[in-house]
């Protein structure tokens, strides 16, 4: 989504893709125009070890340097899901000397965030510059990931929701400049977690049942010893 957004906004933007868990940090594609390219990045992800929140943005910056074209702003986005382990003055540093070259940096902060937002709110208002730079919280609840993220600041400069990812209904999967591939995955994705969330309010539905036959017999019980 956030491919699709970004070079829709600008045919000239380029996206790479980095893994910052395990032994090292691994680059899964470089700067590109190709979704193809992010995709197979993508599936190659582990999940595994811990991750190395500095060093990660670290080799990011580096592979922003040597972008084809150096006019384009230089934007980091980091998905944040374990707990981070550098201390706050480690994010400090880090933080001004991304303010001084000017690049921006936008967290996804999930999963753990009871441990890693005040880390990270210090760390973004730090380099924040005019309002370049988010931090997008997603508590657990029945928002999906994406749609938390396609609703937050991140996407100000392109203008808004693009083909229908902001919650239209359709999450834009009849868009004719989507990849019909990637629309076709988005799509089952969506039908796969409506079906989960219906299983589950369907087994939650008996036990509350229960619940209240059980209230209803302790109440009767009460009357009748009365």
């Amino acid at each position: 989504m956030i491919f699709r957004r970004k070079t829709n906004a600008n045919p000239e933007s380029t996206v790479g893709l980095i893994s910052m868990s395990g032994e090292s940090v691994r680059v899964l594609s470089t700067l590109t125009t190709d979704i193809g390219r992010i995709l197979s990045g993508l599936h190659d992800t582990k999940i595994q070890g811990q991750i190395q929140f500095i060093t990660g943005i670290q080799v990011a910056v580096l592979a922003l340097k040597n972008r084809q074209n150096k006019v384009q702003k230089q934007r980091v986005i980091v998905f944040v899901a374990s707990p981070i382990q550098e201390s706050e003055e480690e994010l400090e540093k880090l933080a001004k000397k991304l303010k001084k070259n000017d690049i921006a940096v936008d967290v996804i902060n999930f999963g753990e965030t009871a441990i890693n937002t005040s880390k990270l709110e210090k760390f973004i208002s730090i380099v924040n510059n005019h309002d370049n730079s988010h931090l997008v919280t997603v508590s657990p609840g029945p928002t999906l990931l994406y749609e938390a993220v396609d609703r937050s600041p991140l996407f100000t400069e392109e203008g808004g929701s693009f083909g229908g990812f902001g919650g239209s209904g359709d999450f834009g999967f009849d868009d004719p400049n989507m990849d019909p591939e990637l629309a076709l995955a988005l799509r089952l994705s969506m039908e796969e977690e409506r079906a989960r969330q219906e299983r589950i309010q369907q087994e939650q539905q008996p036990a509350a049942s229960l619940d209240t036959v059980a209230e209803e017999s302790s109440e009767n019980k009460d009357s009748e010893g009365k």
